[in-house]
């Protein structure tokens, strides 16, 4: 019960006002945490990367459980206050929107792409830069919305902290480059684990809102990503919007293949981006609903 009153406060909290300038974020602590790790013991090995990964899963274990014991001491109004600004933090749906929203109308909306994907961004075109925009913010439902959510549902604040450093290890040390294909590895396979099943809920939703009729209808085409997830959000929303997402992409100078997801139109126009983004208010009232709705059936269950 406790658990869903936090989770739907703190959904209410980021779609109200996103990220607090006031307090270093969290996710940023983390992230010094890996740089520090990786400075002082990085090696072009697995070995090493797992101990990577053990160090911030302990640290970030321990810090949520040490926030949980002394959040206990409150009384409960105070606790579930404060442990709903704390589940706010990491959840990111607003900021994400915003993010993708400012490619709209960007005088130079390259340089804002740069900032939210890892493909080269100088040479894409104004229907590809509203590809990538499309393909980011669906990709990124899961990994900022529902992922975290998922876990601060099941495991309350430590669910959802564990999950953000899983995601956040990916994100900074989870590539396949000379680099980091060994050192980086365990990191990866355990976010590839964690998105298992919130990326498929995140396609299902999209399905729904968008009124596609076979809800599971994704995952043909989503399951040819190079990721186990990413194509499966991707896909829907290329079916909800009507457009064809993917093709093969410049990374790091190099153009890659990637498959094509969905059956619509090829160029991308700025309406597309709107329609995609356009579904924000929809996935969260239906995610709020879902958290009130079982909230109140458990109440009167037991």
């Amino acid at each position: 019960m406790s658990n869903l009153a936090i989770s739907f406060f703190a959904y209410l909290l980021d779609r109200l006002f996103g990220e607090f300038s006031f307090v270093k974020h969290p996710v940023i602590l983390i992230g010094e945490a890996i740089s520090w790790f990786e400075k002082h013991f990085y090696a072009d090995s697995i070995f090493r990367g797992v101990l990577l990964t053990l160090f911030i899963l302990l640290l970030s274990g321990s810090a949520s459980l040490l926030a949980v014991s002394l959040l206990a001491l409150l009384p409960w109004y105070l606790q579930m206050a404060l442990s709903s600004f704390l589940a706010s933090m990491f959840l990111a749906h607003r900021m994400l929107y915003d993010a993708v929203a400012e490619l709209i109308g960007a005088k130079e909306p390259r340089e804002k792409l740069k900032m939210l994907v890892s493909r080269d961004t100088s040479g894409l075109s104004e229907s590809e830069v509203y590809k990538a925009g499309i393909e980011t913010y669906a990709e990124n439902l899961s990994d900022a919305v529902v992922a975290p959510l998922f876990y601060l549902l099941l495991f309350g604040l430590p669910g959802i902290i564990l999950y953000k450093a899983v995601n956040t290890l990916d994100s900074m040390v989870g590539y396949r480059n000379e680099r980091y294909e060994k050192f980086g590895k365990v990191s990866a396979r355990l976010d590839d684990a964690a998105n298992l099943i919130p990326s498929r809920l995140t396609a299902m939703m999209i399905m729904l809102l968008g009124r596609q009729r076979a809800l599971l209808s994704f995952y043909t085409q989503g399951r040819e990503h190079s990721s186990p997830n990413a194509g499966h959000p991707i896909t829907a929303m290329a079916m909800a919007v009507g457009v064809r997402l993917g093709g093969p992409t410049f990374y790091f100078g190099k153009l890659q293949p990637k498959a094509y997801f969905g059956h619509g139109r090829e160029e991308i126009e700025k309406e597309d981006l709107f329609k995609a983004l356009g579904m924000r208010t929809g996935i969260d009232l239906l995610i709020l609903l879902c958290i009130f709705t079982a909230w109140l059936f458990l109440k009167y269950l037991f």
